[in-house]
């Protein structure tokens, strides 16, 4: 038999919601299979027995809310088209039903409209997410509805992370544990010094990233907003005062903010025809005070859950509301650290160079972005004016793809950094400081030169695989070529061990 839509593909199609992409996409057919297809969206084709008892958007909708993937965003979108008195009149048939209470939740967090019953609805109370496909947040009881709603955030804003097995997986990484058994490798001496190389690491790679070069005194003020990571109380940690401070150290002075922005913001790329691309459109300022009220609300509701998601869910959630006209990148990136370290991820004062992996792979860091940023051009209707700014033309259709994203794939991301950072580039960093004191000590035995010129022999050595550079001889005339032939001996014996 021919395949037939249901849930939320069959919503999609009968409201023509073009606009809306969906990560799991489900059929009624004869034989019950599940592949992914494009883009990582899952196509599931269900038996008959599976079938809604009519087609009708409800129907469909309870279906949805069984099996396929929550979007809120979609779903506003759908019960702004169905009539409140159809939504009124399903749940008062079944005034104890899971999914028409659900309905009835979902309607008024979404809509901040209010249903009015003929009589409460009954049942025992149940958790609004399965804790087994979605990342929750800390619960509220939902008296009207007899509902736990453990959402990550309110409608404000409010992410999704979906439990992909991928994602368990690495959520299930004992990250403390990693970095215990690291230190343990290594003398405290040497995860003291790699310690702040790697902030100065994380402080450049954090720049390059946006491809800014900045002062000696930006990356002093930087270096010492990291050492912040992880001090502010919870309850403050993303307050406005707080953000603007940190703004303000570590842009060009020109920049600094001094509240939240209050014009349109976007993300472009100049090109050699005077023409720009226009990669990512932000919130239009008049949405920035809830959207980063709801942000804060987030980190309040998510006290305690799995520290990569929420660091996840903050971090990115910031950098796509884009609060700024500068320095949101950085930010960003710091409220990694920061929300890392006030979970006793990483311990205080320790830096995971989360930048600097990003940086090694920059293709995958712009491909994450574009995860939010492509979708949402595809949207928004926008003009520009001759003076080069952009105009939304569509605020209200939009503000919703900015209130309620799916950050599955960022808190993946995020996951699989920090366990390749701490299990491949920071062992790397830690040996090659121990490599490095034990090159200088053999070479002092050579010859007992100045630590200036030790380290000046062991760049030129580490920078030519192993091989002094003949052109570099000038810079050792006090030493004879046996010296150097031996130093060489002992830089490849330690490094290639």
């Amino acid at each position: 038999m021919a395949l037939r839509l249901v849930g939320s593909i069959w919503l999609k199609e009968y409201f023509q919601l073009w606009d809306h992409g969906l990560t799991h996409r489900s059929f009624i057919g004869s034989n019950a299979s599940v592949k992914v297809v494009e883009k990582g969206t899952v196509e599931q084709v269900y038996g008959l027995k599976y079938a809604p008892s009519a087609d009708n958007p409800l129907n469909h909708l309870e279906f949805s809310l069984k099996y396929d993937d929550l979007s809120l965003d979609f779903l506003k979108a759908l019960l702004a088209r169905i009539p409140e008195a159809d939504i009124i009149a399903f749940i008062e048939r079944t005034p104890s039903g899971k999914y028409a209470r659900m309905i009835g939740f979902f309607y008024e967090f979404l809509t901040n409209k209010t249903l009015v019953l003929s009589q409460p609805v009954r049942g025992n109370y149940f958790e609004l997410l399965e804790t087994s496909r979605y990342i929750t947040g800390n619960v509220l009881k939902n008296t009207k509805w007899r509902i736990h709603d453990n959402l990550p955030g309110t409608a404000s804003f409010c992410p999704v992370i979906r439990k992909s097995h991928l994602l368990v997986n690495l959520l299930s990484q004992d990250i403390p544990l990693r970095i215990e058994q690291l230190k343990s490798d290594f003398s405290p001496e040497i995860f003291r010094r790699a310690t702040q190389y790697l902030y100065n690491k994380e402080t450049r790679s954090s720049y390059e990233i946006e491809h800014v070069q900045p002062s000696s005194a930006r990356i002093e003020r930087f270096l010492k907003i990291l050492g912040m990571a992880g001090t502010a109380n919870a309850e403050v940690v993303l307050d406005e005062d707080r953000l603007v401070q940190i703004q303000q150290a570590i842009v060009d002075p020109r920049f600094a903010a001094s509240s939240y922005r209050q014009f349109q913001n976007y993300i472009g790329q100049s090109l050699p025809n005077d023409q720009e691309i226009v990669h990512y459109i932000c919130p239009p300022p008049v949405f920035i005070p809830s959207l980063m009220a709801g942000l804060k609300e987030v980190a309040m509701k998510t006290s305690g859950i799995y520290p990569v998601a929420r660091a996840a869910m903050i971090s990115f959630g910031f950098v796509f509301i884009h609060p700024f006209e500068d320095g949101n990148g950085r930010l960003h990136r710091f409220l990694i650290h920061d929300f890392m370290a006030l979970d006793g991820l990483v311990p205080r004062g320790l830096i995971i160079p989360v930048s600097a992996h990003m940086l090694s792979h920059i293709d995958e860091y712009d491909q994450l972005l574009e995860k939010i940023s492509k979708p949402l051009m595809q949207r928004i209707k926008y003009d520009k004016t001759a003076g080069g700014e952009i105009v939304v033309k569509n605020p209200d259709e939009i503000i919703d793809y900015y209130r309620y994203p799916d950050l599955t794939e960022h808190c993946i991301y995020l996951a699989r950094v920090l366990i390749d950072t701490i299990g491949k580039e920071m062992p790397e960093e830690l040996r090659f400081i121990q490599h490095y004191d034990e090159v200088k000590r053999a070479i002092q035995t050579i010859a007992d030169m100045p630590d200036k010129e030790i380290d000046l022999m062991i760049m030129f050595l580490y920078q030519n695989k192993g091989t002094f550079p003949k052109r570099r001889r000038e810079y050792f005339g006090r030493l004879n070529d046996a010296e150097i032939d031996r130093m060489q001996s002992a830089f490849r014996s330690v490094f290639e061990k």
